[in-house]
């Protein structure tokens, strides 16, 4: 009788143990696998392509920009997007309007195209830029714009054309101040009247006007 007891307990022991053993087994294998689960998941994320596309889009924004409650400026655009660090896109261009105290428009500025970017405090314009003072009634059109925002001024090395009265000058590079009534051409390269042809080329000296400096 006694051998029998001992013979069960020692069954019963061995099955305790294999059975917790094999538990101990899957339990072990279950965690290599959740940790095996988790590195590729990891893995994944790592290799993913960093999004860098806008955290906002906008469609036909207005923006306005008062001083001492009166309008000083209006930006007008069909799309916006708005980025993480701050940049701005315009990919379908804008239009800003300067206005002033008596609300008339002294000068605009549009593109077919803008970048700003927030760091630099820059805007990067291209595509039929104009930029056209109504006080003065001259007109810049180029291809390629940068507006320092900081600084209140124009600048680009493209090919430029500035129509003042009845005369067209020609060139390459400019700079101006920000309502355009002061400018100057870096390279200059001819000068025509409005009634001229402007694809025949001229000898005459583009008058200069200068920036102010500071």
């Amino acid at each position: 009788m006694n051998e029998d007891l001992k013979i069960k307990s020692l069954q019963r022991h061995i099955v305790r143990n294999t059975t917790q053993d094999f538990l101990s087994r899957i339990f072990i294998l279950s965690l290599w696998w959740t940790f095996l689960f988790s590195c590729d998941q990891r893995k994944e994320l790592i290799d993913a392509p960093q999004y860098e596309g806008p955290l906002s889009k906008m469609d036909s924004a207005t923006t306005l920009v008062s001083d001492s409650g009166i309008v000083v400026m209006q930006l007008k655009t069909p799309s916006q997007n708005n980025f993480e660090n701050g940049d701005r896109e315009w990919p379908k261009g804008f239009k800003i309007d300067w206005y002033n105290s008596r609300g008339a428009v002294t000068s605009y500025f549009r593109a077919n195209y803008v970048y700003f970017h927030k760091d630099k405090n820059l805007y990067h314009a291209t595509g039929d830029v104009v930029v056209r003072s109504n006080v003065k009634k001259d007109q810049l059109n180029t291809e390629e714009l940068f507006w320092d925002q900081k600084d209140e001024k124009f600048y680009t090395e493209k090919f430029v054309t500035i129509e003042s009265d009845d005369e067209v000058h020609t060139g390459e590079g400019m700079e101006s101040n920000q309502d355009f009534t002061e400018y100057r051409i870096l390279k200059p390269s001819g000068t025509f009247t409005l009634e001229d042809d402007p694809n025949r080329p001229q000898q005459q000296q583009i008058l200069l006007k200068p920036i102010k400096q500071e």
